[in-house]
């Protein structure tokens, strides 16, 4: 499995208002998509959407929010959104609807806004390495 074809990476950053409590929600992720072919980025949230070559898409996350993202390939969907990936596909949705991802996958995991109103993230391959991630904090200026 792995990468069908090159990728220079895709690249979520997460952009904090540095002011941040729990109750804001204060945080945006930007998803680009460096690929050289399309991904569907997924979540364990009802997220699941197509994301062509050079695009970017802006999602706000919710305050308490703690979960996984990753980048689907070679994903095939009907007008129902039903289909199949052959990477990290999860229940064959174009929604994941709090499926996970099928390994390999490389993930990103976030929570927001616990411990004291803190965010935590990590790139992690604990269950496997199809794409390239990159993730770059952002404090908003404001």
């Amino acid at each position: 499995m792995g990468e069908p074809r090159h990728c220079k990476l895709w690249i979520l950053v997460l952009e904090l208002a540095p002011w941040f409590q729990a109750s804001t929600g204060a945080t945006t992720f930007t998803i680009s998509n460096y690929c050289t072919y399309t991904i569907w980025p997924g979540t364990l949230s009802t997220t699941g959407f197509e994301l062509a070559p050079g695009q970017t898409v802006r999602l706000d996350g919710a305050a308490g929010w703690s979960g996984r993202m990753w980048a689907r390939t070679g994903c095939v969907f009907d007008a129902a959104g039903a289909g199949i990936c052959q990477t990290c596909d999860c229940g064959g949705r174009m929604e994941c609807r709090g499926a996970g991802a099928t390994p390999p996958a490389t993930l990103f995991e976030v929570t927001l806004g616990k411990a004291g109103g803190e965010d935590f993230y990590d790139v992690s391959l604990v269950d496997g390495y199809n794409l390239p991630v990159v993730a770059i904090p952002r404090a908003l200026r404001g």
